[in-house]
């Protein structure tokens, strides 16, 4: 779309608005005009010509003066209403209006009337918040908003989106670090290893390698073989495959399968690589907002025990 910002087609839209309501002005003039046709005996022919069951002629009667003055006015409104507001193109308007603006203030008077509850929730721990009903019911309609198009409503995620409600975290699960990721984003990025590991067989051995690692159905053999090639993987993933919070490298270990399971989807990541991104939400959320929906999302995968155990301040 970067290549319609020039100013040629504002100017191009701007002409196309004002010559589509000349054009309403003239067919309205156009259609208003009675013609009067002659018979050949010199009276007027009062019909447009059109006969339909051999006798039944349509009347040539001119446009009633309620509905053309009503389409009059229609286009002297759309005149006025897009000169008042940014209609001609880039044009700004004569009030000013921008739908950005109506926007930030639409955003200042919400955050106004939730400031005293926000300010409630800011002086509560961490803990607290995640203890706390009000706080929660807050933190589940902020995580509907913004983290439910990728994690689902339910937070379980799907293929190549994170499932919230177990335990196990990609760059760990601390409310100081979902805190992190929901303010800064994450980037995880594993590039392309078929070439580093070897032929297309020794991909396939790595493949089974990390299936037994789990304890997956796997090939022996050819994890054993596969034992070794590993070795390259073990820089992210670590010896045992236990993964790496520092860099967001999965725990091939567990039964927790982010991009698919069995051999062929762990060969086409090995071959093809991946990268995930998860974007930054500061300057979406305030500080206030990130610090409960970081204690939701922390909650989702404790035991309901262990989150009332936090005593929430009177």
């Amino acid at each position: 779309m970067s290549d319609f910002d020039a100013a040629g087609w504002s100017i191009y839209v701007a002409a196309l608005t004002l010559l589509s309501l000349v054009a309403c002005l003239v067919l309205l003039f156009v259609a208003a005009r009675r013609q009067v046709v002659l018979r050949a005996d010199g009276t007027a022919d009062e019909t447009t010509g059109h006969v339909w069951d051999e006798d039944l002629r349509e009347l040539n009667n001119p446009l009633p003066r309620w509905w053309m003055w009503l389409f009059i006015i229609t286009v002297v409104f759309s005149l006025a209403y897009l000169g008042l507001y940014p209609g001609f193109g880039s044009a700004r308007g004569l009030l000013g209006w921008t739908s950005v603006s109506q926007y930030e203030d639409e955003r200042a008077k919400a955050a106004e009337r939730s400031a005293p509850l926000y300010a409630r929730l800011a002086s509560m721990s961490h803990e607290q918040l995640a203890a706390d009903a009000q706080a929660m019911g807050v933190g589940e309609r902020l995580f509907v908003n913004h983290c439910a198009t990728c994690h689902g409503s339910d937070a379980r995620g799907s293929k190549g989106f994170p499932n919230l409600t177990d335990d196990d975290w990609l760059w760990g699960g601390t409310i100081d670090k979902i805190k992190e990721t929901i303010a800064a984003g994450r980037q995880g990025a594993m590039p392309p290893m078929a070439a580093a590991v070897g032929s297309a067989s020794d991909v396939r051995n790595v493949a089974h390698y990390v299936l037994s690692l789990s304890g997956s159905a796997h090939d022996n053999v050819a994890a054993q073989l596969g034992r070794e090639k590993f070795g390259i993987c073990a820089a992210c993933h670590g010896v045992g495959g236990k993964g790496n919070l520092a860099v967001g490298a999965p725990n091939l270990s567990d039964k927790v399968w982010l991009h698919g399971w069995g051999e062929q989807a762990i060969v086409q990541v090995v071959t093809n690589g991946k990268t995930n991104m998860m974007p930054a939400h500061t300057g979406r959320l305030s500080n206030e907002q990130i610090d409960v929906l970081a204690a939701y999302v922390w909650q989702l995968s404790r035991p309901a025990q262990s989150v009332k155990s936090a005593k929430t301040p009177q």
